[in-house]
């Protein structure tokens, strides 16, 4: 059987989560392919090699519409997985759905609304603001995934056959199955790598880093540590963040403020991020206390666990409850205690060290793409039969 994951915007972080859950598909021996549209100028993340992807440049209304149309004639799977509840994923799958009866599964990776106070915002226009937001070249409602969009297809989640969520606040709010962000342990294996001759091939040699292997942004609290480093003033410590944000000029901002403290490092392929993450000392996930930061399983935490890291992160959302005690927590938006943690940790490196080896542990009983397969496989099952 094939599977069509169909996702929002393969220039966002939408597609990291989809490209999780087509290994997971694969390991469970599914024929896959990945579609979705490209609303921003390249592709969010470089896909593993041995999964298909077919980006389709998207536009907004009304040309949008025939943007559409080449997604839905790629949808061919037998079943049919929705990455985000938008009208961009989720209403062209339940599109496909009503035209071909093929099950839906819904996957729900982050709290849509969350970036615009949703228990405030509403959407009540005068008749003025109405015809700007719809005939105006640049009006709001011309663009797909609109708010007022994303509350319309919440109010049609319980149209899928199957809900699965990455968290328990989502789980909560939307119902579904606990489905958490895994990672391929038998390729993010410690064992195979060096650390020493990753930092020299990455021109980290002579420093002790701090990774965050992802993109920044203002949630993810990344000002924190580098507001930590500052008050250590230790200039051998470097914070060395991966791929940086493709959204906004937000790592320049960061370069300006504390570029003394910061390493960038490119993007890399999947397939190269483990030899990338051997180099780091220490992990920081450091999230602030927001809607969107609860919502959210960060993917960086099982990057550090399966790479046997010391892992330092903030009590916020499930992330005390990812690392299960085989972490280092800290109050978000704390620099003061981050800074103290970071020279514990590195006055105790030995038992750092071991504690990341517990990490790897549990990251593999809990968080691999072996231990997600069963679930996803009986999701599946239960929503084909639902047919």
């Amino acid at each position: 059987m094939k599977v069509s994951l169909v996702v929002s915007d393969l220039s966002g972080a939408s597609a990291i989560r989809a490209f999780l859950l087509a290994q997971v598909l694969i390991e469970l021996n599914y024929e896959v392919e990945v579609v979705g549209f490209k609303l921003g100028q390249e592709l969010y993340a470089i896909p593993p090699a041995n999964i298909p992807v077919c980006a389709i440049p998207g536009t907004n209304y009304p040309t949008f519409l025939m943007d559409a149309q080449k997604i839905l004639k790629k949808i061919d799977g037998d079943i049919i997985y929705a990455v985000k509840p938008k009208p961009t994923s989720f209403g062209l799958s339940l599109l496909k759905k009503l035209e071909t009866l093929r099950p839906v599964i819904l996957d729900i990776d982050d709290w849509e609304l969350s970036w615009c106070d949703p228990d405030e915002w509403k959407y009540r226009p005068s008749f003025k603001q109405l015809y700007r937001d719809i005939l105006k070249q640049n009006g709001q409602l011309r663009k797909p995934d609109h708010p007022l969009y994303i509350k319309w297809m919440e109010s049609l989640i319980h149209r899928a056959n199957a809900v699965t969520v990455h968290t328990k606040f989502l789980q909560q709010r939307f119902g579904g199955v606990y489905l958490p962000n895994g990672k391929d342990t038998k390729m993010f294996d410690p064992a195979k790598y060096n650390p020493e001759l990753s930092r020299e091939r990455y021109g980290l040699s002579g420093y002790r880093i701090l990774m965050f292997p992802g993109a920044p942004r203002p949630h993810k609290g990344v000002e924190d540590v580098l507001m930590a480093l500052e008050q250590l003033n230790e200039p051998d410590l470097k914070l060395a963040i991966v791929g940086g944000s493709p959204y906004d000029d937000y790592d320049d901002r960061l370069m300006q403020q504390w570029g003394r403290w910061i390493v960038k490092l490119p993007r890399f392929p999947v397939e190269t991020m483990p030899e990338v993450v051997a180099a780091a000392h220490v992990v920081v996930v450091p999230q602030r206390q927001t809607l969107t930061a609860v919502a959210q399983f960060p993917l960086k935490l099982t990057d550090g666990m399966a790479m046997a890291k010391p892992v330092l992160s903030t009590r916020v959302g499930d992330i005390p409850a990812i690392l299960g005690g085989t972490g280092y927590l800290v109050e978000p938006s704390s620099p003061a205690q981050i800074s103290q943690k970071i020279q514990w940790i590195f006055q105790n490196l030995t038992a750092a060290n071991l504690q990341g080896m517990k990490a790897r542990e549990r990251c593999v009983k809990k968080y691999s793409i072996q231990a997600m397969a069963p679930i996803l496989s009986e999701i599946i099952l239960g929503s084909v039969g639902d047919i």
